[in-house]
């Protein structure tokens, strides 16, 4: 699968980056790629604000990469996922789902953008967490230890396949006793098993009904190949989860949630049952990205552009997303809940929304 998600001909890179050591790490990856080098991974117009790049929407995924400098580090508050949103080492991805948010920041494609000042970040990561010090008390992202999400705006996965960044990351948590690294992920990546987390990471796979994700998870790994790869992950040292996300209601949905929930139990062991937990995450979409998937994708659009189910909201940042209607909303959660309790009783869910 690896040919087929990246075959990267052409690297936009800052100076900077290309100086520093793992910016020249990556270019030995792909010494065959053309360089074009910018003065800033976010000003790209070529593939950031083109309208006519929603014609090659997969193939800039497969063959751009993008290397940067990362200027600005902070570490936001969530308290959902984690209860931090670590400095990304990167951002964009290489897959293609059509409800993803990401597009809608850099606008259209955006492959995937590698951050090569590797070592302040961590430098960055570790001083916050020592910063913290011990939680003081359990909350819905972890009962001890504080939870850093270093996935916000991309697939670690998937950039464990650029760069050794988030193996990087992996190791630094490693030696923090106080604190976990989250990302969730729908690529299996195998490399990962032998990074010896030691508990200090938690991987959340993606999963929805296969029927759902062969129309909006483009260029992802099979739904049954992310629940195979469940028990080796926490033989691994992993801690892992379940992000059910986007959930898509349609005709039919909740029985494919039943088939789904059938699937992860007969497919997991005991370890994998212990530690086991879930989000739940209804989809919400966007005006603005369903015109562009009406270039590309338009099939998806008839799952996940519903009108006749859906009610506009403002955005924080001014944009109209939709979202399903209130009150049909909360029995649609309220049935999804109930059939996990009842097909996967042992399954705790974070949180639901």
């Amino acid at each position: 699968m690896t040919a087929d998600l990246l075959d990267i001909r052409r690297i936009y890179v800052e100076p900077a980056a290309a100086g520093m050591p793992r910016g020249k790490e990556i270019l030995a990856r792909f010494p065959a790629a053309e360089l074009v080098e910018v003065e800033s991974h976010h000003r790209i117009p070529e593939l950031y604000g083109d309208e006519t790049n929603v014609n090659r929407w997969v193939r800039i995924k497969r063959e751009a990469l993008v290397l940067g400098v990362k200027k600005t580090l902070t570490a936001r508050p969530n308290g959902r996922s984690a209860d931090f949103i670590a400095p990304s080492t990167a951002n964009g991805c290489a897959m293609a789902c059509a409800y993803c948010y990401v597009p809608r920041h850099k606008g259209y494609s955006n492959p995937i953008t590698v951050f090569a000042n590797i070592d302040k970040i961590c430098a960055y990561v570790s001083g916050h967490v020592h910063r913290q010090g011990t939680k003081p008390a359990p909350n819905e992202c972890d009962p001890a230890a504080w939870v850093y999400d270093i996935g916000e705006n991309s697939d670690c996965s998937a950039d464990a396949r650029i760069s050794d960044n988030v193996h990087d990351l992996v190791d630094l948590f490693r030696w923090l006793p106080t604190a976990k690294a989250s990302f969730a992920t729908k690529h299996v990546n195998r490399d990962l098993l032998d990074w010896d987390p030691q508990g200090r990471t938690r991987i959340r796979f993606s999963l929805m009904p296969q029927r759902d994700a062969k129309v909006l998870d483009i260029r992802t790994s099979p739904i049954a190949e992310r629940i195979a790869a469940i028990d080796d992950f926490v033989e691994a040292g992993y801690e892992v989860h379940v992000n059910f996300s986007p959930v898509v209601v349609r005709d039919g949905w909740l029985d494919d949630w039943a088939e789904l929930l059938d699937q992860l139990d007969a497919g997991i062991g005991p370890a994998a049952r212990a530690q086991l937990a879930a989000e739940v995450i209804f989809l919400t979409h966007n005006r603005e990205l369903h015109e562009v998937n009406l270039g590309w994708h338009p099939k998806a659009e008839e799952l996940i552009w519903r009108p006749d189910l859906q009610q506009p909201k403002r955005s924080q940042n001014g944009s109209w997303n939709v979202r399903y209607r209130t009150g049909e909303k909360g029995r649609h959660v309220a049935a999804l809940l109930d059939l996990i309790v009842t097909r996967t009783p042992y399954l705790h869910v974070r949180y639901a929304f």
